[in-house]
């Protein structure tokens, strides 16, 4: 064998693959091995193959397994003979199987499943069969451990934000490039009214990572996600990253509004105004990555009272009573209730799933008159992230 141009070889697929060198020679090793029991070996045989990589010298052996009558049979059992949960027992091969007793003649310490090695002969010469199996072995073997690479890869990277460019649109899943990698963005984590072109460079909140699924690639992405935005603000704001400015806590309603509580762990430093940035350019470059999507800042405070009165924002409260049920019946001027609630209620609902407080809002004028759309329950609705869930329903449109 030509070892030069072998490792050669070895050398340019690990870069280009970012697989380790040896994973790549084991692929190699385990295609000739497939060779040789196609065109010298039997069906059911074990075979190995080793190279020698400075001399390229190949050697061959067999393996066969260490098997008694409790782990072997001499025939198949019948179906019916099998009962359920009982352990399977391997059907006795001589070509991957030996007996004990047959083995410690060879070996007085074997023990049982103990894999014993056979010599083979040298063969270097292999049909058009046989080397076409050894490609395919060879494919598929570079093909999981680039998927094992990239999956160690992105492993580290779950929560973070990935950038990626729209690869292709398939019944409103995005398909999207991510370098050496493919994630998707099921329609469920787009983000409501958004609009996304093949080519378009996009940052995504890298969901999971999971094993591939027929069509479906392993990394599953988000732009819906709440934590979308606290990273996006993460990235904009040195002082969250550096946890000068720590964000308590996030209430999204993804294409329409979001409210973040945010706290300064350094006295003398403002969190809201570090979050909003001189002249806003800092919210603005994150409402800018999410489509203009509105996003209150609002100081986070251990008083209840006045924390529930700021989630309200952009409303002016002017009075808030709190009951020990985690309660909180807010009052604010006529002119303000509606902008205190907000369309359909979103404000409110949002301040309730920012504080953790049922909120009541109601008018000074009418304190004892409740609003339908004025109460929010303090009900997290987290989303239920089932990547798999979503993968099974995509196989099950094909």
């Amino acid at each position: 064998m030509d070892i030069k141009s072998l490792n050669r070889v070895i050398e340019q697929i690990s870069d280009e693959r970012g697989i380790d060198k040896n994973i790549v020679l084991e692929a190699v090793e385990s295609a000739v091995a497939a060779a040789y029991r196609k065109e010298y070996g039997k069906r059911g045989e074990i075979i190995k193959a080793k190279i020698d990589r400075k001399t390229g010298k190949l050697n061959f052996w067999k393996i066969r397994i260490v098997v008694d009558q409790t782990t072997a049979i001499l025939e198949p059992v019948e179906k019916e003979e099998v009962k359920e949960g009982e352990e399977k027992i391997m059907v006795y091969n001589a070509d991957r199987h030996i007996w004990i007793e047959e083995a410690k003649e060879i070996k007085p310490d074997v023990i049982l499943g103990e894999e014993m090695e056979f010599p083979l002969e040298t063969h270097e010469d292999f049909g058009r069969i046989a080397a076409q199996a050894a490609k395919q072995v060879v494919l598929q073997k570079i093909r999981e451990a680039e998927r094992d690479s990239v999956k160690k890869e992105y492993l580290g990277k779950e929560g973070e934000i990935v950038s990626g460019i729209v690869q292709r649109i398939d019944r409103g899943n995005v398909f999207v490039d991510i370098g050496r990698a493919v994630g998707v963005m099921f329609f469920n984590e787009t983000i409501p009214g958004e609009y996304y072109r093949i080519g378009q460079r996009m940052k995504f909140y890298l969901l999971a990572v999971q094993e591939e699924s027929g069509k479906m690639p392993g990394l599953v992405l988000s732009r819906s996600h709440p934590k979308f935005v606290s990273k996006l603000f993460e990235i904009e704001v040195p002082e969250i990253h550096e946890n000068t400015v720590e964000i308590k806590s996030i209430a999204r309603e993804a294409g329409n509004r979001t409210k973040i509580a945010v706290a300064s762990n350094v006295d003398g430093v403002d969190p809201v105004g570090a979050c909003v940035g001189q002249r806003g350019t800092r919210v603005m470059a994150v409402t800018n990555e999410l489509g203009q999507e509105k996003i209150d800042i609002i100081e986070w405070s251990e008083n209840p009272e006045k924390f529930v009165a700021a989630s309200l924002s952009p409303a002016k409260v002017k009075d808030v009573e709190i009951s020990a049920k985690r309660e909180a019946k807010v009052f604010v001027p006529e002119d303000q209730l509606s902008l205190a609630i907000g369309k359909a209620g979103q404000n409110v609902r949002l301040a309730a799933k920012l504080t953790g407080w049922k909120i009541d809002v109601r008018s000074l004028a009418r304190p004892e008159e409740a609003v339908t759309e004025g109460i929010a329950e303090a009900v997290e609705e987290a989303k239920e992230v089932t990547p798999e869930a979503e993968v099974e329903k995509e196989e099950g449109k094909e």
